[in-house]
């Protein structure tokens, strides 16, 4: 499986529509639905669709046609990222209608083809599956963890704070996670919390 770190976007024409694809992570679905109906309020369309893994390591799945006929668009779209065995990923392509209708056939061609140039487009890199930790630090350490998790390039993670500090559910592959309990188990005489390891998390979020 594959999938992708980085929005990626592509545009074509076909019979004077314009429809321009943006491949991104799965994190970035609803900020990135809502700024492209913000940023193309004149297009016809915004046809989605994706891919993502589930707590159980089941693959998910849903698109929308958005106005287009049934099964001409999102369905496409979704075959695309099938075909590149992406997981985790969503694609919206933006349409704007130049006049000429292309029937059931050239919409279903044209929504996967615009799919694929994105695809094209992206960087791909392997999937793996991650587990999510949850811990808790004093605010004493927040500035020294945050610079641990920008310097590793850990991104995906989430903070709730109370008022003594911060709950943090962060997701971490194998090496991922012994290199940062490496780092962070030191620091338990000075309010380090783990409050889950693994997949056995506790509904903190």
């Amino acid at each position: 499986m594959q999938t992708v770190s980085k929005i990626s976007t592509a545009k074509t024409e076909i019979k004077k529509s314009t429809f321009i694809s943006y491949l991104a992570p799965m994190a970035e679905f609803r900020t990135l639905h809502e700024q492209l109906k913000d940023q193309h309020p004149k297009a016809v369309h915004i046809v989605w669709a994706y891919r993502e893994l589930n707590k159980y390591a089941q693959i998910v799945e849903n698109q929308s046609d958005d106005g287009e006929p049934k099964g001409t668009s999102g369905a496409p779209s979704l075959n695309a990222l099938r075909g590149a065995d992406l997981v985790d990923t969503c694609v919206f392509i933006v349409r704007y209608f130049g006049g000429i209708k292309l029937g059931t056939g050239g919409l279903v061609r044209a929504y996967g083809g615009a799919v694929n140039l994105a695809i094209n487009e992206a960087e791909l890199i392997e999937f793996e599956i991650k587990n999510k930790s949850v811990f808790f630090t004093p605010f004493t350490l927040m500035s020294r963890f945050e610079h641990y998790f920008n310097a590793q390039n850990l991104n995906d993670l989430k903070r709730e704070f109370n008022e003594t500090g911060a709950i943090w559910s962060v997701k971490f592959n194998d090496k991922e996670f012994k290199n940062f309990y490496d780092f962070s188990h030191v620091f338990e005489h000075e309010g380090v919390e783990f409050l889950a390891l693994g997949l056995n998390t506790k509904p903190y979020f």
